[in-house]
C-alpha cells in the first residue's frame, strides 16, 4: 500500500497532467473554504545578488497580471467578504485565500492567475522597493525579531541559508522585471508545487473546477539546484552588539536535524519540553516562575530539507543575562543527565499529542501544513499513527537526542546588549 493511499481517509490526492498536485479534506459543516498554492521555492534558491527575490516575488504577484490590474486583484476577494495573503520562508512561497464556499471557484481562478501570470509592472516593482525597504526598517527596529533574523546568518554564514528572507537594501533597490522572470524560470517547477484545499465542499465538486483552470498551465520541470547544507559546513560562533535598547536580547542554538531524519520527531518532543509554547516549559518554569528574569523565553526547532535550526531566544535585563545563559545550559546539561521519569515522559508525550490535535482544528493552518507536507513527504499521516510514533519514543532516546544536540561546545550565541547611557 503506498503512503498515499493509507493516509486519513479524509484527504484525497489528484495529481493534474502537467504535474501539480491537489490535496483537499472536505469539512462538511464549515461554510468557508481555505485554498493555498505552495510552491517549492524559497530564500535559500537565491543567488547572492538575488538575495530578498523571492519575498519580492510574494509582494509582485499582488501588483499585476494580465487579466488584473493590482486593485482588482485586491478587491476580487475582498469584496465577498474574503481573504487573500502570502508568504515566504527559505523553502516555501505561498499564496492563500479563505473565502465562503460559494466563492470557491473565484478564489482559485485568482491564485492561478497571481501564481502564474503576474507581469511584474516596473512602475509597480520601483514603488514596492519603496514598502520593501520600510520592511526591513521596521524589523531592524524590533530587536526580537532582528536576532531571529540575525542569528540564521550567525549559525549558517555565508550559505544562503544564512539569507534574510527580505534581502538587502542594496539587492532591494537593484531588481527589475528581468530579474524576476529570471528567477521564476530557473526555479518553478509544476511537478514542485501543491494545491491544498480545506473546504465544505466534496473533492469531486471542487476538482473538475481546479482542473478547468489548472490544465491551461504548462508543464514545466526544472532541476532543484540548492547548495546543500552540511554539518561540516558549520562552526560556533558567538557575536555581541551593543544597541540603543532597553532590554538584553539573546539567541543561542545551533543546525540541528532535517525533516528526513529518524530523530526527528524525538527532538520535537524534547524541545517542546525545554522550551515549547507551553507555560509549564522548563525554561519557562525556571526563568520566569522561579527567578522571574524574563516575561517569556522560547526555544524554537525548524527542520529543512538538508539540516534544521534549533535555538532559544529570550529578552531580559542585562545585568541577569549571564545568570539566564548559565541556567539554560544547566537545564540542557540535565536533560543530557538525566533520563525522563515514566510520569514525566508520559506528561511530555500528551502535552504535545494535545498541541497538535489543536493545531488541527485550525483549518486555514491546516490547509498550508497539508501543501508543505505533500511536498515534503508526498504524504500526510493522520494524527493517530503520528500519536503513536510519540508513544513509542523512549526516554532513552531522548536523552541521546539531548547529548547530541546540546552540547555546550557546539552553540552559536548572538546577544544584543543595551548601549551604556
Amino acid at each position: 500500500m503506498s503512503r498515499e493511499a493509507g493516509m486519513d481517509t479524509q484527504y484525497q490526492m489528484h495529481t493534474f497532467a502537467n504535474g501539480i498536485r491537489f490535496i483537499h479534506k472536505y469539512l462538511p459543516f464549515s461554510q468557508v473554504s481555505h485554498i493555498g498554492y505552495v510552491l517549492d521555492i524559497g530564500s535559500r534558491d537565491e543567488a547572492p545578488h538575488q538575495q530578498g527575490l523571492a519575498h519580492f516575488w510574494e509582494h509582485m504577484a499582488f501588483k499585476g497580471t494580465r487579466r488584473r490590474r493590482a486593485y482588482h486583484i485586491l478587491n476580487r476577494l475582498e469584496a465577498v467578504g474574503g481573504e487573500l495573503n502570502a508568504y515566504t520562508t527559505k523553502e516555501k512561497i505561498c499564496f492563500y485565500a479563505s473565502v465562503l464556499n460559494d466563492y470557491y471557484l473565484q478564489a482559485v481562478d485568482l491564485l492561478t492567475d497571481i501564481t502564474f501570470d503576474s507581469v511584474f509592472p516596473e512602475k509597480q516593482i520601483e514603488r514596492e522597493k519603496g514598502v520593501i525597504l520600510e520592511e526591513i526598517a521596521m524589523y531592524k527596529d524590533s530587536p526580537e525579531e532582528a536576532i531571529q533574523d540575525e542569528f540564521d546568518a550567525l549559525v549558517f554564514g555565508d550559505h544562503p541559508l544564512g539569507y534574510n528572507i527580505l534581502g538587502t537594501e542594496e539587492s532591494v533597490r537593484s531588481f527589475s522585471r528581468h530579474d524576476f522572470r529570471e528567477f521564476i524560470d530557473t526555479h518553478l517547477s509544476t511537478d514542485r508545487i501543491v494545491i491544498a484545499s480545506v473546504s465544505g465542499l466534496p473533492f469531486e465538486k471542487v476538482l473538475p473546477k481546479v482542473e478547468r483552470l489548472i490544465e491551461g498551465i504548462a508543464p514545466r520541470y526544472q532541476p532543484k539546484r540548492r547548495l546543500p547544507f552540511s554539518g561540516q559546513l558549520y562552526c560556533p560562533r558567538q557575536e555581541e552588539k551593543h544597541l540603543p535598547i532597553s532590554q538584553a536580547h539573546c539567541a543561542l542554538g545551533r543546525p540541528a536535524y532535517s525533516m528526513h531524519h529518524p530523530d526527528r520527531l524525538s527532538f520535537f518532543l524534547l524541545n517542546n519540553l525545554l522550551g515549547g509554547p507551553a507555560m509549564s516549559s522548563r525554561l519557562n518554569m525556571l526563568l520566569r516562575e522561579r527567578y522571574g528574569y524574563v516575561y517569556g523565553i522560547e526555544s524554537s526547532y525548524t527542520p529543512l530539507s538538508d539540516t534544521g535550526l534549533w535555538g532559544v531566544f529570550f529578552a531580559i535585563d542585562a545585568k541577569h543575562l549571564s545568570k539566564a545563559e548559565k541556567l539554560i545550559l544547566q537545564e540542557m546539561q540535565r536533560l543530557c543527565e538525566q533520563p525522563l521519569g515514566v510520569r514525566q515522559l508520559k506528561q511530555a508525550k500528551n502535552q504535545l499529542k494535545g498541541q497538535l490535535a489543536m493545531a488541527e482544528e485550525n483549518n486555514l493552518n491546516f490547509m498550508l501544513m497539508m501543501g508543505k507536507t505533500i511536498l515534503d513527504y508526498g504524504y500526510i499521516d493522520p494524527l493517530p499513527k503520528l500519536f503513536e510514533e510519540i508513544d513509542a519514543i523512549t526516554a532513552g532516546q531522548l536523552q541521546a537526542v539531548a547529548q547530541q544536540i546540546f552540547q555546550p561546545q557546539s552553540l552559536s550565541f548572538l546577544r544584543y546588549i543595551p548601549q551604556q547611557a
